[in-house]
């Protein structure tokens, strides 16, 4: 046997070569191998394996110095490739990861972190042409908040995602004009601000503050675009990098490759960026953004030229220039405050600002209590005790706790939830998993306030994931719910496709003095992927339903005199959808309520065909000389929408706005069920109410013409029937009731459920959906 430590020399059959300490037979301390193929490793052994410090040089010229562990590149170290590629920091496994600062053979350096051989985390990418981008990155790519800066001058400070500027942001231009608003998936998206050159910015540092707010302004500037080409720059800097592996034994001493690769997708020729969500990045990534006002220009005068634009998926729709002073802005300032001075306050004001931040903390505690106490329970049909007076949870919760509640920091309050069998029975009737149910409300990111969308004065929260809306209701709206809650069992379990408000639990949270708020919880209609440009509160009336245009932003739910569209979707689709909505209205009927809405979402596609005018007689006259055959296919007009077989493996099935319902069917494909294709987007599954895909059409109002003209959009609809607490014996409801009959001059007497359903089914059929010509 060979003494332990002894140096030498040793060749073997296959080419390769050891020179070095040998302990036993295998390699051991200090040792030099070199393989048949001209690799080369001087370093540190132990066993069979490289472990330690040392020098691969590969037969390719690669070149790497620093840590080994296993036989592995791991620790850290020094890599070099020939192109001239050189990589400084930490390795995991053979691929860069933790802190690394690589220069590429072009010139290009990053400077970050790394997971995996890509760049993860907060980095600093600079180009060979001057352009910098400082922030987060995911899997390779841009993603979350950064700066990006242009050696043009031209900086955007904002949120990205897959590379593209996706979300709220700012772009400064190198002439000194400004934009905020927000892009969709590198393209402008909804309304925003733009301040030309030599006029006064708003302060930049406190539209920072907005980046968490998935409703921000949009960013976009026609004339001021910096240079750069007209496609995505798609770029992968990949290099070999050949790394010996763990040994078998000491004759199977063989080296492999592994390939990193670095996938770069930006948009350089549209800067928009977009907080799709909120994503954390080390201060480093703020300098740009902090800077902003540093050169900023001052302005010529103290009055501010500002252009108010809006976009749907890069196309400029509308634009309108309005000039505020400063004066101005400050009278506005306090007419606002003396409004809230003298407005007349209610109970809920009062949980403003920290009271509201108390009042979703004790509401996630209490749906945790009683969901977790209710879930256990075996699954059974619900019986008419549970949904007697005595169908209720009850319990104290004292800020130390109790030995059924757990401490918290809130205050102390009781808690009472209503009918919780009958809810939990719901949940899963709407396919709702408990443990998602809880998590998507109780979860650490907590629940967002929304402005109230009406005059009742509610407060509303949303669940962080979109799927849930909380509204505050007063007492008359509990009981007109628990009244028809038998009878609303039913029709939900009967009719899976109802658009009909879905309610997954009635709660009631009392503080100390007495207080009482009540929640509903409820699911989201416009819980979905794609983004809603348009919303609409639709009633079928006339009176007072219009929106001032100075009350109009992006996140405005416009009314019945502000819609003017026609909808126009597959002759199956719009039996089913009216068909139901026949069917709900009759149950609101027979529950005596009336001055209910239906809520439609609009999302437009395809920027390229967002205007394409159709000659409405020669469109008719083009149908009617079209030879016999698949008629449906006349019924919608496919450009940025197409509907295919569907097919349940394809699709996403996770829970939708609706939690349920069929897959339709569509005329136009052999009265199949049918999937909604969005080239280049996504495959969604079309259900009653959800990703109904649709052609809107909109009358252009010019005189002297001899035929008449139309805008063609395509759009993706959504729907649900909502407002549905309110029934027509409540106080000061006649009245209302009557005038919202109004849509034509008429007289009546008496206000009765079926003549507000008649009339707004016929709304629908005749206004809003009507059959194509």
């Amino acid at each position: 046997m060979e003494d332990s430590g002894r140096f030498d020399e040793k060749s073997f059959s296959n080419g390769d070569v050891y020179i070095g300490k040998i302990k036993g037979i295998l390699p051991h301390d200090k040792g030099k191998y070199t393989w048949s193929d001209g690799t080369v490793y001087e370093g540190d052994w132990e066993g069979e394996k490289m472990i330690g410090k040392g020098l691969i040089v590969w037969s390719s010229g690669a070149q790497y110095e620093g840590e080994i562990s296993g036989g592995y590149l791991h620790g850290y170290g020094t890599l070099t490739t020939p192109s001239g590629c050189i990589y400084r920091g930490g390795w995991s496994m053979n691929a860069q990861h933790g802190i690394g600062l690589k220069k590429y053979s072009n010139s290009d350096v990053y400077e970050g972190l790394w997971k995996e051989g890509v760049p993860e985390g907060s980095g600093r990418y600079t180009w060979n042409n001057g352009n910098m981008y400082v922030g987060n990155w995911k899997n390779g790519k841009i993603d979350g908040r950064g700066v990006m800066k242009w050696g043009n001058g031209d900086t955007f400070d904002g949120f990205w995602l897959n590379g593209l500027m996706h979300g709220s942001g700012v772009y400064r231009f190198g002439d000194g004009s400004l934009y905020i608003g927000t892009w969709n998936k590198g393209l402008k998206d909804g309304k925003g601000v733009f301040y030309p050159a030599g006029s006064k910015h708003p302060s930049l540092k406190l539209h920072s503050q907005h980046y968490g707010d998935d409703n921000g302004f949009l960013l976009n500037v026609e004339k001021h675009v910096a240079p750069i080409p007209k496609a995505r720059v798609k770029r992968s800097l990949s290099e070999s990098i050949p790394v010996i592996s763990r040994f078998k034994s000491f004759r199977q001493i063989s080296h492999t490759q592994r390939t990193s690769s670095l996938n770069m997708n930006l948009i350089a020729h549209d800067p928009a960026h977009d907080l799709a969500r909120d994503c954390a990045c080390d201060e480093s990534s703020l300098t740009l953004s902090n800077s902003f006002d540093e050169d900023q220009p001052e302005a010529s005068g103290k009055s501010t030229l500002v252009y108010e634009r809006e976009y749907i998926q890069g196309v400029l729709i509308l634009e309108r220039i309005s000039e505020c002073s400063e004066s101005s802005r400050k009278n506005k300032q306090q007419n606002k405050f003396s409004v809230k001075q003298v407005k007349k306050s209610s109970c809920l004001d009062s949980f403003k600002g920290r009271r509201s931040y108390y009042l979703k903390l004790n509401l996630q505690l209490g749906i945790r209590y009683t969901v977790g106490k209710i879930t256990p329970v075996p699954a059974r049909e619900v019986r008419s005790s549970d949904f007697g007076d005595r169908a209720r949870i009850r319990m104290y919760f004292p800020r130390a706790g109790s030995k059924l509640t757990p401490p918290h920091c809130s205050i102390n309050f009781y808690w009472k939830d209503y009918c919780p069998m009958v809810f939990r029975n719901l949940r899963e009737m709407f396919k709702l998993d408990a443990a998602e149910y809880m998590m998507s409300i109780c979860g650490d990111s907590g629940l967002r306030d929304l402005s109230s969308p009406g005059k009742s004065g509610s407060i509303f929260y949303l669940s962080k994931d979109d799927r849930f809306v909380i509204k505050t209701v007063n007492k008359s709206e509990l009981k007109v719910l628990l009244n028809m809650l038998p009878k609303y069992y039913r029709h939900v379990g009967d009719h899976e496709n109802t658009l009909i408000t879905k309610f997954f639990g009635l709660h009631r949270i009392k503080l100390r003095g007495g207080k009482k708020v009540r929640f509903v919880v409820m699911g989201n209609v416009f819980c979905t992927e794609l983004q809603i440009h348009r919303r609409y509160d639709l009633k079928g009336s006339s009176q007072g339903r219009y929106t001032s245009n100075d009350k109009i932003n992006c996140n405005t739910t416009l009314k019945d005199l502000d819609l003017k569209y026609e909808f126009h979707m597959d002759k199956k689709l719009r039996e089913s959808l009216l068909k139901q909505i026949s069917l709900d209205c009759k149950f609101l009927e027979s529950q005596h309520i009336i001055d209910y809405s239906l809520l439609l979402g609009l999302h437009f596609r395809a920027p390229e065909n967002l205007k394409a005018f159709v000659e409405h007689r020669e469109l008719v006259q083009h149908q009617e000389s079209s030879p016999s055959g698949d008629e449906g296919e006349l019924m919608i007009f496919p450009k940025g929408l197409l509907l295919v077989s569907h097919e349940p493996s394809i699709v996403n099935t996770a829970p939708g706005p609706h939690i349920r319902g069929n897959t339709l069917r569509a005329y136009s494909m052999g009265d199949n069920e049918v999937d909604l294709l969005l080239p280049g987007t996504a495959r969604l599954r079309v259900q009653l109410g959800v990703n109904m895909p649709a052609q809107a059409t909109r009358k252009l109002q010019e005189e002297a013409k001899e035929v008449e003209l139309f805008e063609v959009y395509d759009v993706v609809l959504y729907m649900g029937i909502i407002d549905i607490l309110q029934n027509y014996n409540m106080k000061k409801k006649i009245e209302h009731a009557y005038k919202s009959l109004q849509f034509d001059p008429m007289t009546i007497s008496v206000v009765e459920p079926k003549m507000y359903d008649e009339r707004f089914i016929k709304f629908l059929e005749e206004k809003v959906f009507p059959e194509t010509p």
